[in-house]
């Protein structure tokens, strides 16, 4: 059983504009409830309004202030195109973030520097896959033009792109997800004689 400090507080911002469910204050578009039993409650009737909005977007800051904070609560936004509630940042006492940022401040430089060798690290995982992509795409389309599997591999490979080359599939260099890679080159630069 989760402590009560460890225990998820949801908070939502609200959608349109209600009430307050026990002392009938407004609720405005974009201010935050408390839902407890099925009632919408303001920060002050939820004993959360001495807590402080700490947006997301600093994952150690969060996440020290968490630590210091006695109580906390997520704050939830209803996405309307992904149709799911999406974390926004959290309620924390005020304390906690003042406390949070000093310890930021004093490790902001290992921190940075750590980011900046992930990011390399994760940058030469990505063009080693890239290259293994183009390789396998030799391997099932031998009859391609010279060099065009490493620019289909970099075109498929896109980070963030949704193409074919970030699937699973892709991954594990299906010959299936290879060829829908392939696919979009004309039938005249490429012949799809294919050998396993």
């Amino acid at each position: 059983m989760k402590s009560e400090k460890n225990r998820d507080r949801l908070v939502f911002i609200v959608r349109r504009d209600t009430k307050c469910a026990e002392c009938g204050g407004e609720l405005w578009k974009g201010s935050f409830l408390h839902l407890e039993k099925d009632k919408a409650l303001c920060l002050s009737c939820a004993d959360f309004d001495h807590l402080e909005y700490l947006p997301s977007g600093d994952p150690a800051l969060t996440r020290r202030s968490t630590k210091h904070s006695k109580i906390h609560a997520k704050v939830l936004k209803w996405s309307q195109t992904r149709k799911r509630y999406e974390r926004q940042g959290i309620l924390v006492e005020t304390n906690a973030i003042e406390q949070a940022m000093e310890e930021c401040e004093v490790d902001a430089q290992i921190r940075e520097l750590r980011r900046e060798r992930e990011k390399i690290r994760r940058e030469e995982k990505d063009q080693k896959f890239a290259e293994e992509y183009a390789n396998h795409i030799r391997k099932f389309f031998p009859a391609c033009p010279v060099s065009i599997e490493f620019k289909i591999a970099d075109h498929a490979c896109q980070k963030y792109s949704g193409r074919v080359g970030r699937s699973a599939a892709a991954k594990e260099f299906d010959v299936q997800a290879i060829t829908l890679a392939v696919k979009p080159i004309s039938a005249t630069s490429i012949r799809t004689t294919m050998t396993f």
